[in-house]
């Protein structure tokens, strides 16, 4: 049977309604969200160099959210440290920052989980004859951002693929964020880099024939919207509105924006649960 345009439309306009709805009073009557985040994570987040203002594909998901529970979007940049305390004390409402879902940050707060990153090794290009595969990074120094995981999985990886393999463990380097361990390869103080894989494509395509990325993306984990446990309300609203942004195609045009395909969703999850 074929559905009508009009049909499909008058759906969607009733789901958005019920999505707003959805909203806790207090949200609806302040008529807005605060959302924290930190414009150092580029495609995720970061500030158009032409205009200064937050771009980026974290910001256009949450303002596509808010648009759907019908209230404004106010944005507030946190420092990451922060991020998880300014919203258990409620100076914010959420987390949208790339921020992974990870079992000791749940004890805290809940998380709406929207896309998947990996740990991605890269070197420079000019040494690329040195590094065929992952492999050649054993008894070499790796950097990775010290306030995500990243760390802990080269740690991980190293025992299994080269200290199992007798031979000499990665050198560990944490930095002060991803930024900083690019800088830090480009010097030579290190021999490799390591992030999510979602933002490399984005960062080779302005600095080209820079960097060379090594082996495939592991220990995928979930990154999540952080919310309150105090405000299971809000989060419910958010997954949602998420989950009919998938439906409706207008997620995967965000998606395709930003060029994080391999990173997209298909079911939203809350807390690493996919939403029957």
């Amino acid at each position: 049977m074929k559905i009508q345009a009009w049909a499909v439309a008058a759906f969607l306009a009733g789901l958005s309604c019920a999505q707003a709805q959805a909203v806790p009073d207090k949200f609806r009557s302040a008529g807005k969200i605060v959302i924290g985040t930190v414009a150092n994570y580029p495609p995720v987040t970061f500030k158009d160099p032409a205009t200064n203002t937050l771009s980026g594909y974290d910001i256009d998901v949450g303002n596509a959210i808010g648009e759907r529970l019908g209230v404004k979007v106010e944005w507030q940049e946190t420092s990451f440290e922060q991020m998880i305390s300014a919203v258990t004390t409620e100076r914010i409402d959420l987390v949208l920052a790339g921020m992974n879902d990870l079992p000791e940050r749940r004890e805290l707060i809940d998380f709406v989980d929207y896309m998947q990153s990996g740990v991605q090794y890269f070197v420079q290009q000019k040494r690329a004859d040195e590094f065929k595969s992952a492999a050649d990074l054993c008894g070499k120094t790796v950097g990775a951002s010290r306030r995500t995981n990243f760390p802990k999985e080269i740690e991980s990886w190293s025992q299994d693929n080269c200290v199992k393999a007798g031979k000499p463990a990665i050198k560990v380097l944490g930095t002060e964020g991803s930024a900083d361990a690019r800088a830090q390869l480009r010097q030579g103080r290190i021999d490799a880099g390591a992030q999510g894989n979602e933002t490399l494509p984005y960062l080779m395509s302005l600095e080209p024939n820079t960097y060379k990325l090594l082996g495939e993306p592991y220990a995928m984990t979930y990154q999540g919207i952080g919310v309150s446990k105090k405000n299971s309300g809000l989060r419910d609203a958010v997954a949602a509105a998420l989950q009919a942004m998938i439906a409706d195609g207008s997620y995967q045009k965000i998606v395709d924006k930003y060029g994080v395909q391999p990173s997209a969703v298909k079911r939203v999850a809350i807390n690493g649960k996919t939403l029957d």
